[in-house]
């Protein structure tokens, strides 16, 4: 039998690396802290606005652009989405009023974000009289669970606390149904329909289906000996076709299908249609705004230079944009800027329309709210200053404003003024001022503004 004898060296480092565990999870424990913290403010936020809606008038509009106007304002300076604050203020009012003890072991450096997200995922469900208990309960579980132990206790747990039938709360769950789109990195986006389980499941197994057969229809005759493999591009004269070199994964013709169906199929239920006749949902084709420099068409090896841009999404590959440049048959908007600051100058078009409307889409691109980003296609033109308060239908008192922030310009006390160049210039409720400055463009050949002459007796720099 033997035995080892620790080192100094062992020692000196088994006291480095406890040093070091000890520091990570200090660090861990003040974060949690600080989260809890301000998910406390976050919700004290909410409250604030719902009381002052209370105080004036009960509605739910009225709490509604309470909670915006008290958002916007966190937004603007933290430069983020006011959407994306009102719902870290709506999940911080649920979190505090529905789990307070969740939140104590949370700033007490017991549970981590993941463990509180769980627990509000999984308490959604339950109505209001049984959260307390769940709160209890899903305490003391969660400071003894990672939280991917977690998630399946607490889904266990809230089916036994909850009074109502699988089948009432899956009629409540498909209120929720839903798409939206996530922005990926290089050109891509994820599209995410939330649907009842059974239609999702059907879906998806639809696409595949469509998908093997696809590839099932390429591979029938074996490989093609017209198409020149070194090309990929059928042999001139010969009759090759394009299917014998698609290559497309079933991942890929998955989403390929999904795109093709949404984008030029016409649904099914369509309350439009009239008799045998077809409806109007089949006709309604999609919308997006794109903006193309012009050398970037001309010259793609240069295109990291001046991108193709999505409006609101952000760049686009050259090929991409040529594609939507050669199929549309929309006439395209030519923009003239300045060759220093990228200003629009002058719009023009090949087919009449209106000039205003051609220069504030060129202009603004997006909607003119601080850090909102909705593209102008999918805005409406305000009046800076109310028609009905004397205001003039010219290019210096017009600015694209999405739904969302065209109502809470009308009815929150956010202030705004135009000044030259298009600039917006918003004011809080409590009184801090923003500058919203239109988007310049890139210009294609790049001048700088003369310096001033050194005076006579300057020293040279070198």
């Amino acid at each position: 039998m033997s035995s080892r004898i620790s080192s100094p060296a062992d020692s000196a480092g088994s006291s480095v690396r406890e040093a070091l565990v000890a520091e990570a999870l200090a660090a861990d424990a003040a974060l949690a802290a600080a989260e809890a913290r301000r998910t406390r403010a976050y919700a004290a936020l909410g409250q604030y606005g719902l009381t002052r809606a209370t105080e004036h008038r009960s509605s739910v509009r009225a709490s509604d652009m309470a909670m915006r106007e008290i958002a916007s304002e966190v937004a603007a300076v933290a430069r983020l989405s006011d959407r994306t604050v009102q719902t870290h203020i709506g999940r911080a009012l649920q979190l505090v009023d529905d789990y307070p003890a969740v939140v104590d072991a949370w700033e007490a450096g017991a549970l981590t974000r993941a463990h509180v997200r769980i627990v509000l995922d999984a308490g959604a469900a339950l109505p209001e009289e049984r959260r307390p208990e769940f709160d209890t309960l899903a305490v003391g579980l969660a400071a003894q669970l990672s939280p991917g132990r977690l998630r399946s206790r607490l889904a266990a747990l809230a089916e036994k606390l909850n009074p109502t039938t699988l089948t009432e709360r899956h009629q409540r769950g498909r209120e929720t149904r839903c798409v939206r789109v996530v922005p990926g990195v290089d050109g891509m986006s994820d599209l995410i329909a939330t649907l009842p389980t059974v239609l999702a499941v059907g879906i998806y197994d639809r696409l595949t289906l469509q998908s093997r057969a696809v590839i099932d229809a390429r591979t029938v005759g074996g490989p093609d000996p017209q198409v020149d493999r070194t090309t990929a591009e059928p042999v001139q004269g010969q009759g090759a076709t394009a299917s014998a070199v698609d290559e497309r994964t079933t991942d890929q013709l998955r989403a390929d299908i999904l795109a093709d169906l949404l984008l030029a199929a016409a649904p099914v239920a369509d309350p439009t249609r009239s008799g045998d006749g077809p409806g109007v949902l089949g006709e309604i084709r999609a919308r997006v705004q794109v903006v193309v420099p012009a050398l970037t068409m001309l010259r793609p090896g240069d295109e990291n230079l001046d991108p193709a841009e999505l409006v609101g999404h952000g760049p686009i590959d050259a090929e991409t944009a040529r594609g939507i440049a050669e199929s549309t048959t929309i006439p395209w908007d030519r923009v003239v800027t300045h060759p220093v600051t990228g200003a629009v100058l002058f719009t023009d078009t090949y087919q009449r329309s209106s000039a205003i409307d051609r220069h504030l889409r060129a202009r603004d691109r997006r909607c003119r709210w601080p850090g909102c980003a909705v593209p102008a296609v999918r805005c409406e033109v305000d009046h800076t200053v109310d028609w009905a308060l004397g205001g003039t239908t010219r290019v210096d008192n017009l600015a694209h404003l999405c739904q969302r922030h065209h109502s809470q310009k009308q009815f929150t006390r956010w202030k705004v003024r135009q000044r030259a160049g298009g600039i917006l210039e918003w004011t809080s409720p409590s009184g801090r001022v923003y500058a919203d400055e239109p988007l310049p463009y890139a210009p294609a050949v790049r001048f700088l503004p003369d310096d001033p002459s050194p005076p006579d007796d300057e020293a040279a720099p070198f």
